[in-house]
């Protein structure tokens, strides 16, 4: 199994922070993992992304050019990144900002409406949360039971009594990703 995944979007969208608990799952489930963050100078509103791999065999390098999962959070990297995804995989997307809508018909497209529900929970910071339910409920990469530990890793210890509505968030997402037509 490997996985190669990038996730792309706006500075404080929580891009960084859903690699490194994707990153944080796979350790804790025994696969060999690469997080590899790219951003600008700007830390919110400018651009970020982060490439991961899930492996359980030795990763040779970080750098990726094609990726089986895309998860596209803002029209930029929808942009960039719409053909970077293999045939046969994965693009995963918030239309919140998006105008042009993905138009490939060799990859698996899901919607997800993560900044209206994040907006109906009264909690923008778990946009990222549901994100990540939709993906994992699209491709199971990670046990759950490691999801919550890569999310206490991940989190300083003074949030940890966020971690149930974190729960919470990661499930909604798995109600409410759509497959495209």
């Amino acid at each position: 199994m490997k996985e190669e995944i990038i996730i792309a979007g706006f500075g404080g969208q929580g891009v960084l922070s859903m690699g490194k608990i994707l990153a944080y799952s796979g350790i804790m489930q025994g696969r060999e993992v690469s997080w590899m963050p790219a951003y600008g100078p700007e830390m919110r509103g400018g651009t970020a992304n982060v490439t991961v791999i899930l492996s359980d065999k030795p990763i040779s390098s970080p750098i990726v050019n094609s990726f089986d999962t895309a998860i596209i959070l803002n029209q930029q990297s929808m942009d960039k990144f719409e053909n970077a995804v293999k045939p046969g995989g994965l693009l995963l997307y918030d239309p919140n900002g998006i105008t042009s809508q993905p138009t490939r018909t060799d990859i698996g497209i899901y919607r997800i409406e993560a900044a209206a529900e994040a907006s109906k929970m009264n909690n923008s910071r778990l946009f990222n949360m549901i994100v990540l339910g939709g993906f994992l409920k699209i491709k199971p990469v990670v046990m759950d039971e490691n999801v919550m530990e890569g999310l206490k890793k991940s989190l300083p210890e003074r949030h940890h009594s966020l971690i149930p509505l974190n729960k919470k968030a990661i499930e909604r997402g798995r109600e409410i990703v759509n497959k495209q037509a």
